[in-house]
This record gives structure tokens, sequence and C-alpha cells, in this order.
């Protein structure tokens, strides 16, 4: 079993997410026990999920500090004659220490709470934004996963040729949306100043059609491309090409070729 190919289909992001039927979730899970690496990605999935849903933790208040701020000297007051305490005049002063130590307390929270409400939001935008990302990318491996399945489409192996024969690619060709899927992680990132060029031929005479150049290859993580094909396609092909494409594929750097079988 190819896991890498496995892991990269986007199925067990499904199977995280609860989207797989109930037959789909029981061949997954005994996938899971026989290939360790598979089990290893399940768990970095989830663990991803949690992740993003961590709620932010509030500041602690120092209050060492703040009461730090509410010392005051001694004051030594030398008595000429004896008197009852004025308890008005202490009363006055405590109350307008205290007042002012609350008021310092409350600036203080106001601002540590203002700032963990920006530190929040900020968290809460980044947080949607990824949420978003992960649905897309879910939505995306539906799709892909959708018409690899198709009872309709059709599959084409393309095996290496010549020079690079340990290279391979495969084409689902939806014919009724005149789409094709091409899977291609097993080509090799294309050099500097080329790309990979797709093509579309009848067989009888060879007339090569051009689909296309695959011009964000070595950026792409999942290598699977959706390509327009209008023609009645006997075989297809990709070489490699000069960055902008050739008019007519250079057969010397044809990397894989397959023909159309007569039945989906």
């Amino acid at each position: 079993m190819d896991t890498k190919a496995y892991i990269e289909s986007g199925i067990l992001e499904l199977y995280v997410a609860g989207r797989l039927s109930e037959t789909e979730n029981e061949e997954i899970y005994g996938l899971l026990q026989k290939h360790p690496e598979l089990l290893q990605e399940v768990l970095e999935i989830e663990a991803a999920v949690i992740k993003l849903t961590a709620s932010v933790s509030p500041h602690a208040i120092d209050f060492e500090s703040f009461s730090g701020r509410l010392n005051t000297s001694e004051t030594k007051v030398i008595d000429l004659k004896p008197k009852k305490p004025n308890w008005m005049s202490y009363t006055g002063w405590a109350a307008s220490v205290l007042l002012a130590g609350g008021l310092l307390w409350t600036l203080n929270r106001n601002a540590e709470l203002q700032s963990d409400l920006e530190v929040a939001n900020t968290d809460a935008i980044a947080l949607e934004q990824q949420i978003e990302s992960i649905r897309d990318n879910l939505s995306d491996a539906n799709s892909v996963l959708a018409v690899m399945r198709d009872n309709n489409v059709t599959k084409i192996p393309l095996g290496g040729q010549g020079d690079f024969a340990e290279t391979y690619a495969n084409v689902y060709w939806d014919k009724d949306n005149n789409r094709v899927l091409l899977d291609a992680d097993g080509l090799p990132e294309a050099p500097e100043g080329k790309v990979y060029q797709v093509w579309s031929l009848t067989l009888n005479p060879l007339t090569p059609t051009s689909l296309g150049t695959i011009d964000d290859f070595n950026t792409d993580d999942n290598k699977i491309f959706a390509i327009t094909n209008t023609n009645e396609s006997e075989a297809f092909g990709i070489t490699l090409e000069p960055a902008g494409g050739s008019e007519s594929p250079t057969m010397e750097q044809l990397y894989t070729l397959g023909v159309v079988s007569a039945t989906p």
C-alpha cells in the first residue's frame, strides 16, 4: 500500500472530521492498525484541531507589585501635651490612600483587560481563518474523492518512458464534464526554467494537442491538478518543456504516457 499517496489524498482529514460512512470508517480503522504511519498522521490531524480550539487564558494580576505601592514610611510625632487621638484625621488619611490605591488598581486592571481583549480578538480572527482554510481543504478533498470514485470517470495510468522509467502519473477523465484530474505525484520537481506540459493524443495518425503547462507544480503540495479537456483523447502524455510550453512535445523529454482503455 502506498501510504504516502493515501495520506496526501485527504481521506484521513475526512475521517477525523466524521464525514465518512460507517463502512469507510471501519475500513480506515483497520488500516490504522496495520500501518503506524497512518495512525501517526491521524493523531497529528487531531492534535492540530485541538490546538485550533484552545481558549485564550487571561493574564494574572500582580497583587504583590500593587501592594508595594501602598507602603508608607513611618513618621514620628512628639506630643507637647497629652491629647486625644484625632481619629477623623487618621480615617481621612487612610481613606485617601485606599482611594488612590483603588484607582491605581482599576486603571491597571482596565489596561490589562483592554490588552486581553485585543489579543482575544486577534486570536479569534486567526482561528476563523484557520477553520475556514480547513473547511476549504476538506471541500477540495471531497471533490477529488468524488471524481476518483465515480464509475463514469475513466482512470488512465501513465507509465514512465525511456530514461524516466521510474516516473508515473494517473489521469482521471470525467468526459461528461470535459475535465481531467491529473495526479502527478510520481513526477520529480521540474528544473529551473522548465515546466511539465500535458498532452492529449490521437493515435492514428499520431496527433498531440496541448492541455497546458503545470506552472505551479513545484509549489503544489498535493500534486493534483484540474485540467479542461474537450478532445476525443486516445492517450495522454507528459513532457518537460521550456517555461511557457511548446507547440509540439519534445519526445526526448517524454516522462509518462498512457493509452485510454476501451471501457472506464
